[in-house]
């Protein structure tokens, strides 16, 4: 698995006018071709009287990239999608352009422009993050010590996901698998062994 990738944090939508054409981008993070099929036939349901519902989608998984122009002439409107998608780095997301004819024809040059920058801007709204490759660290210990894990936590600039208080108190934290080993030796050298610490899953996470 990589280390990290980048993709959007929630589905997000802008729009573009060109020459009275109405560029609609609606773009949203997934994880399988079936969830980005599903949404770009939600999408065609809800613009069905728009003229092209171009569609681009890059998958982590086994590498998978597919776009479709949707009637536009070859090569103007899903590969610019795709491109942009490429070019910013991202994956595991599904980019749907929609258009609305204006009545007046853009060209070739003027299509691919539109769909590049609509795409981006939808892009943009759906706010891109990196994911990271991260493991679950379970750390209990003494409430005396608990100043110390915290300090060690933040200071390594790792994410608490939870806390539970009992009889002593326990911690969860994310951290970078790469960095897992590092962190459970600094923090076992931090409170003298006197914590107990143990590994859970690996997930990818906002870091």
């Amino acid at each position: 698995m990589k280390e990290e990738f980048r993709t959007v944090l929630c589905e997000g939508s802008d729009e573009l006018v060109e020459k009275r054409s109405r560029f609609i981008a609606t773009v949203k993070p997934v994880r399988t071709e079936a969830e980005a099929i599903e949404f770009l036939e939600n999408l065609k349901k809800k613009y069905w009287d728009a003229r092209h519902n171009v569609y681009a989608y890059i998958l982590e998984d086994n590498n998978i990239q597919r776009y479709s122009d949707d009637g536009e002439p070859a090569g103007t409107a899903g590969v610019p999608v795709l491109d942009m998608i490429k070019k910013e780095g991202l994956s595991n997301l599904i980019v749907v352009v929609t258009r609305y004819f204006g009545g007046i024809l853009l060209g070739t040059g003027g299509l691919v422009h539109a769909y590049s920058k609509s795409a981006k801007m939808g892009v943009e709204a759906a706010r891109p993050v990196t994911m990271t490759l991260c493991r679950e660290v379970l750390i209990e210990c003494d409430y005396s010590l608990l100043g110390k894990v915290q300090n060690e936590v933040l200071g390594q600039g790792f994410k608490v996901s939870d806390t539970t208080y009992a009889d002593n108190v326990c911690v969860s934290v994310l951290v970078p698998v790469s960095k897992t080993e590092k962190f459970v030796k600094d923090l076992t050298d931090k409170t003298n062994g006197k914590i107990s610490i143990k590994e859970g899953e690996t997930g990818y996470n906002q870091m």
